[in-house]
């Protein structure tokens, strides 16, 4: 087992301690938060041991969980891999993109793993159709949340959207071309909605909307793709694939068939894949673990989460 300790005890970083000490990979040290008054009752509460300093909780440890404000991630990241330690670090993985290309020129540097929380690489609707996702050309995304005061200092691209950045970009193998995008701040001091569009190189464009002052929570994604069309609903946990093959010679008398201006007749197959039931936070830290012990790369590298912040940020450039 593993020795980690978490560096925040607010809403998201109890939820890693508590999926921590469930966890048979880590062997759970303890937490510091800076808010001594949150940090005495957090560990009243649940029993968890609450460190004085972040230095002395950083040298207990082998792995430091990064579940801070993005203003501290690069200070806090910063010392545990100059002290030889693994980090899982929330998303964003920093503030600024130098913050991110430094944090990976020192794991590198100190021969330390690194990943990024970009959880929605482990939910199950997801991960039951990645590998049907090939070569997508057109992706619409729609990630829309009702007013949550959590994670307004921050734009929204920062705090929502940086999620379907990351999955657009683990499944277009391509460099991006040409960014635009524009956004209004109207209750906090930064955009709370937005819309980019990302053109990539190989052809493929990418429609972004995220606010944060919705009716509705929504969390979708669509990938459409030579002859099929992937639907990802994040937030339900459920996919969809609709597949066109050429007609057989004897199809269905109820298929679905399409013929276009050239006579070229399509049929239309629908499926529905297996979406299995986990926990997608647990999921991360734990693959986190194995890529430790394997000496194996992590899902979600530094140099991604870095990548997903360059894309972020081109797109807050735009406002």
């Amino acid at each position: 087992m593993l020795k980690v300790g978490v560096l925040g005890a607010g809403h998201l970083g109890k939820i890693h301690l508590k999926l921590l000490q469930q966890s048979e990979k880590y062997e759970l040290v303890g937490f510091f938060d800076p808010i001594k008054e949150n940090a005495q009752k957090v560990a009243q509460e649940f029993g968890y041991t609450a460190f004085d300093s972040i230095s002395a909780l950083i040298d207990a440890v082998e792995v430091v969980d990064i579940v801070t404000p993005t203003l501290s991630h690069f200070e806090c990241a910063k010392e545990a891999i100059t002290k030889g330690k693994h980090i899982f670090i929330e998303k964003p993985i920093t503030n600024t993109v130098s913050e991110a290309e430094a944090i990976k020129t020192l794991a590198s540097m100190y021969h330390v793993r690194g990943q990024v929380g970009h959880v929605e690489r482990f939910n199950p609707a997801f991960t039951a159709v990645k590998d049907m996702i090939n070569e997508p050309m057109f992706i619409e995304t729609h990630r829309l949340a009702e007013f949550n005061p959590r994670g307004t200092d921050v734009p929204v691209v920062l705090d929502l959207m940086i999620h379907d950045i990351d999955i657009i970009l683990s499944v277009v193998n391509s460099k991006v071309k040409n960014i635009n995008a524009s956004g209004v701040a109207v209750i906090s001091d930064t955009p709370d909605i937005a819309n980019a569009r990302i053109e990539f190189q190989n052809g493929c464009v990418a429609n972004l909307t995220a606010s944060r002052i919705s009716l509705k929570n929504m969390r979708k994604t669509r990938f459409f793709q030579k002859d099929a069309y992937v639907s990802v609903d994040f937030l339900e946990k459920k996919s969809e694939v609709v597949k066109m093959k050429d007609v057989p010679e004897k199809p269905d008398e109820f298929a679905m068939i399409l013929q276009n201006a050239e006579g070229v007749k399509k049929q239309i197959y629908f499926e529905n894949p297996t979406v299995a039931s986990n926990n997608a936070i647990l999921d991360e830290l734990e693959t986190f673990a194995e890529a430790i012990i394997h000496d194996t790369t992590p899902v979600v590298t530094l140099s991604q989460g870095a990548n997903a912040l360059r894309v972020a940020q081109q797109i807050i450039d735009c406002f």
